[in-house]
């Protein structure tokens, strides 16, 4: 099944939640994991990551792939650079804006 490309906000919305920030993190960090991995340490269920992978699934932010009987999730460094790159946009123009600012009250 392939999933529709989401956008910037579908990202930031997959992101906005600590446990899903956790998954992320533990998925840069320590690579793609299975779900009982996942799981493991978490104060969350193996249903409750599940539901929180696949809003991440939906965003574009992991995939996942069989091996054997277990699922594997592994994050999709592409999709995180959309978000960086979204971020790195706005913080130019902020940085613009304070520019003319300061040029017009220094005057």
């Amino acid at each position: 099944m392939r999933l529709r490309q989401s956008g910037p906000a579908d990202i930031f919305a997959a992101l906005g939640d600590e446990t899903r920030i956790k998954l992320v993190n533990r998925l840069c960090v320590e690579g793609p994991q299975s779900i009982t991995e996942l799981a493991s340490g978490a104060n969350v269920t193996r249903q409750g990551i599940t539901k929180h992978l696949r809003v991440m699934e939906h965003a574009g932010l992991i995939r996942s792939h069989r091996n054997g009987r277990e699922v594997i999730w592994e994050l999709q460094q592409r999709r995180l650079s959309v978000a960086q790159n979204y971020l790195n946009q706005i913080s130019r123009k902020w940085d613009e804006a304070i520019e003319r600012l300061k040029i017009l009250v220094e005057g």
